[in-house]
């Protein structure tokens, strides 16, 4: 505190040295302004207080007046009353009003007194000598805006102005249009007019879908429009507004609770030294004149800059000139035509002097006219008080604010409130939870569960922020008389819902009414069609490739073909032979064909196997050939419809592509009606494409369907699989999991995705494409799709209901159990027959050896268990005992051993028998 005071004692001390000992001459300075207390004549006040304390060339005096009411004459007549005083006025400050501005400009110019001027002037204002404008060039003002509004890459956008002075100011904004024919830029005009009610104007803008807004007005309408814009839901997250008002950023948007992207310009920067330290200097000076004032760097006005450097850059031209040109000022009659000589050189000296480094609106050059050509302009984003870009003539367009800067913000304002998701109920993407247990309360995003559910909750996760989910019927699809999207689509135009997610197609007619994500899943358009009915499984299906009577005329013909063979054999010469080859003269000749070797050998040529004895005359081998070529014909279609019968459930679909499809007439296909399947038909240019869509528009009745659920019903319905279902594969893939009638047929037709549908120029989306592209390298997209597709599912899959999923290109046992069975049996017949054999060959056994029939079994069963041997005597070795006994009852059975001896097949009449009968004969 005691330092504080000695500072002060030796200031006064000093200000009383210079205006008591150096006894500077005095300058009068006219500082006009528009209202009482400006804000502009703080920086006066300080500029000069403090110039009088360190310089010792002159002391400035400033004369003050408020032009608020005052008409262009009173304006006259107080410059007049100004320039007349005692020693006369060196400058003239503002005014800002275009009343009295024009008359004292061609006051000063008449009479050289310099004019500072710090507000903006049209290009054609007329010019003047003795002018120094600060505030920027009109035309190059006008460019640094344009240039600023295409750095925000804005494709349409609305321009709404109050007064038609706006439309001179934004020239430039206005020919982006025409420079940018390949962005198609559009650029539409809106004026508020002088009522106060502007939302019927803002409620046209939001229905219109454009959601970019350039805004120029007064600044004291700039908060009521915006306050009925937020009525209306324009400042939400995908809104934006450019506030072209100087002082727009000294507004508080925090009653708003705007999420919007409010940006404005200003031309100085409120984060520079040389800006704080002025501040400090004002609120000194005011607080030295008994003001205690604390300034905000925000409430600082445009005017209040702008005078600051017009005064700082005065004074120093003033103290420049002093010991060369400046001869001091004097009186001027306003009723006389002296001019001040010293005027016209103070001015060009302005306009050529480098500027301060005191500077606070940037850099400071002048023109010949004395219109200011270099200056910059920051683009503000007035929520975070940040500037974006920086913008000057000599430089162009720096971008100040980076990515990750860009990408917090919209974050930010993407979790300031709940943000809406549009929907549609389809399983598995979203479906009503069922409750777990009875009185169980159901509310918010709990009602749904779904791939569509998790796949925002992951992505809210991600990004931070809460989402609610909003049902809409359909996808959407545009009227054909409004052109208005209803639907998903439709919410998402109206900024109703700030995303769509569902089984939502990217497409070209979407794309052009609504921004979209990467796509969270690759699909393509594929046919949904009825499996075959499965015939009942027959075991004999090894069977049906001959019809019974076939298979009767083939047995038949077997018998037949064998007895013939038999006679002929008997017949044919060259089948009697030598019994003995040895004898060269054998007294008798043997025929080996039996009717057992006649069947052996027609049944070993069916069989495709062949025989270990065969005919030798001329007529049984002719025979033989023939049956052999009857058996090759029938052995070979037998297996060739046997392949045919048995693999008739992997016969290819009677449709197997969409052309294939496309050139039947018997069965019906569709879509979902007004989905982007129907639309793909529809625009397609394609040949084959276009003649189903014609086949699907011009059916009778309709084959379209108002979801895919009830186009699967109808397949499933429909008899005999008449009628086919278009849709993406992922659906199909879904529904067949469960459904085991129904299978895809045939590939994908195109190529396409599901993407995340946003409103068009979503700030967010960038930030959407990430958070989908980590869920996908992090392989969560495909755990929620195999949650969904299999695991999540009321319905057993096909696989289990199959057994695990066998291959369905191999023969189950069920097509082929005939075949089994009939080995079955055959070898069991054999076994019988085996068993039979072997008990009468017992019987013959004990009856040649005289033994008992249990004594010939014992050793028959021991001989055959000992598989060790492979040799057997012609007699069995028995013991005496068994001999004896044998013997006591060998007369008995010696008739019985003669018959059974001499028993044969009633078929085999060998050469015996015959020679018995010719002798009988004879």
């Amino acid at each position: 505190m005691k330092i504080a005071v000695q500072n002060v004692i030796w200031v006064l001390m000093f200000a009383a040295y210079n205006y008591l000992c150096l006894a500077k001459d005095s300058i009068t300075i006219a500082a006009l302004f528009d209202e009482k207390d400006s804000q502009a004549e703080m920086p006066v006040r300080s500029m000069v207080y403090a110039k009088n304390i360190i310089d010792q060339k002159f002391f400035y005096k400033v004369f003050s007046h408020n032009m608020e009411k005052a008409d262009s004459f009173a304006c006259s007549q107080l410059l007049c009353k100004l320039a007349g005083s005692e020693k006369g006025i060196a400058a003239v400050f503002g005014p800002a009003s275009p009343t009295c501005s024009a008359i004292i400009q061609s006051m000063t110019s008449f009479f050289e007194i310099p004019h500072i001027q710090t507000s903006w002037k049209p290009a054609g204002s007329p010019l003047s000598s003795t002018v120094v404008n600060f505030f920027p060039e009109a035309d190059l003002f006008s460019q640094g805006l344009a240039e600023i509004v295409r750095s925000l890459q804005w494709e349409k956008f609305v321009i709404v102005y109050e007064t038609e002075e706006a439309l001179i100011k934004l020239q430039e904004v206005l020919k982006l249009q025409e420079y940018d024919e390949e962005s198609k830029i559009g650029i539409t005009f809106k004026q508020l007019g002088s009522k106060e009610d502007y939302r019927p104007l803002l409620k046209d803008i939001e229905t219109s879908s454009i959601t970019r807004v350039i805004l120029d007005c007064h600044l004291s309408k700039i908060i009521p429009v915006l306050q009925q814009a937020q009525e209306v839901n324009m400042l939400e997250i995908f809104h934006s507004f450019f506030l072209t008002h100087l002082d727009a950023h000294t507004l508080d948007l925090t009653s708003l609770n705007s999420r919007a992207n409010i940006t404005t310009v200003r031309l100085f920067d409120t984060q520079t030294h040389a800006f704080k330290d002025a501040i400090k200097n004002w609120e000194l000076m005011e607080y030295h004149q008994g003001r205690r004032i604390s300034l905000n760097p925000a409430s600082i006005l445009t005017e209040s800059i702008l005078t600051h450097d017009a005064i700082l850059l005065f004074i120093d031209t003033l103290n420049a000139l002093q010991l060369t040109q400046f001869h001091h000022t004097k009186p001027i009659i306003c009723n006389e035509t002296e001019k001040w000589p010293d005027g016209f050189a103070i001015s060009n000296f302005m306009r050529i002097k480098q500027p301060s480094k005191e500077s606070l609106s940037g850099p400071l050059k002048f023109d010949d006219f004395g219109r200011r050509i270099d200056f910059q302009i920051n683009c503000v984003d007035i929520s975070q008080n940040k500037t974006i870009s920086i913008w000057s003539p000599s430089k162009g367009l720096n971008l100040s604010r980076n990515s990750e800067e860009n990408t917090q913000m919209i974050i930010e304002n993407l979790q300031k409130s709940v943000v809406i998701v549009a929907s549609r109920l389809g399983r598995p993407y979203l479906a009503e939870r069922k409750k777990q247990y009875e009185g169980e309360q159901l509310v918010g995003n709990a009602r749904y569960e779904g791939y569509a559910m998790d796949l925002v909750a992951g992505i809210a996760e991600i990004l931070n922020f809460t989402f609610e989910f909003k049902i809409v019927k359909d996808y959407g699809k545009p009227d054909p008389i409004t052109k208005k999207w209803n639907g998903v689509i439709g919410e998402v135009i109206e900024r109703r819902a700030h995303l769509a997610i569902c089984d939502l197609t990217i497409n070209h007619m979407r794309r052009e009414v609504v921004d979209f994500s990467m796509p969270f899943m690759t699909l393509g358009i594929s046919i949904l069609h009825k499996k075959q009915a499965k015939k009942e499984v027959n075991m004999f299906a090894f069977l049906d490739p001959f019809s019974i009577s076939v298979w009767i005329y083939t047995a038949t013909l077997y018998l037949a073909v064998s007895v013939i063979l038999y006679f002929v054999a008997r017949m044919a010469p060259g089948d009697w032979e030598n019994p003995h080859p040895c004898d060269e003269n054998p007294e008798e000749l043997e025929n080996i064909w039996d009717i057992k070797n006649c069947l052996w050998l027609t049944m070993g040529s069916i069989m495709t196997q062949g025989c270990d004895i065969l005919p030798k005359g001329f007529s049984s081998r002719m025979a033989t050939s023939m049956w052999w070529f009857f058996s090759l014909i029938m052995t070979s279609s037998y297996t060739a419809n046997l392949a045919a019968f048995l693999t008739m459930e992997r016969m290819e679909p009677a449709i197997d592509s969409a052309e294939a499809l496309s050139k039947q007439t018997k069965i019906k296909y569709g879509t979902v009606n007004g989905g982007s399947t129907q639309a793909f038909f529809r625009d397609s240019n394609y040949s084959t494409y276009q003649r189903m869509w014609i086949s699907m528009d011009t059916n009778k009745p309709s084959v379209f369907e108002d979801n895919n659920e009830d186009g699967v019903n109808r397949v499933l319905t429909t008899k005999n699989g008449l009628y086919a279902f278009l849709m993406e594969s992922s659906q199909i893939e879904y529904f067949v999991q469960t459904k085991c009638e129904l299978k895809q047929v045939g590939t994908w037709l195109d190529s396409k995705g599901y993407g995340i549908a946003m409103p068009m120029n979503s700030p967010y989306r960038s930030e959407i494409n990430k958070a989908v592209l980590k869920m996908q390298e992090e392989g969560r997209l495909q755990t929620l799709k195999t949650k969904w597709w299999k695991d999540k599912r009321d319905e057993p899959s096909c696989d289990d209901i199959n057994g695990g999923g066998g291959n369905s290109s191999e023969l189950a046992l069920a097509n082929v159990g005939g075949v089994f069975l009939v080995l079955v049996i055959g070898v069991a017949i054999a076994i019988v027959l085996a068993i039979m054999e072997f008990l009468w060959n017992v019987r013959n056994l004990s009856v040649q050896e005289h033994m008992s029939y249990w004594e010939a079994l014992k050793v028959e069963v021991i001989f055959a268990c000992n598989i060790w041997v492979t040799k057997k005597r012609t007699k069995p070795e028995v013991s005496e005992s068994s001999s004896s006994k044998s013997s006591e009852n060998g007369d008995n059975k010696s008739i019985a051993h003669s018959i059974l001896h001499n028993a044969g097949s009633i078929f085999n009449l060998n050469k015996h028998s015959i020679l018995n009968l010719n002798q009988d004969k004879d």
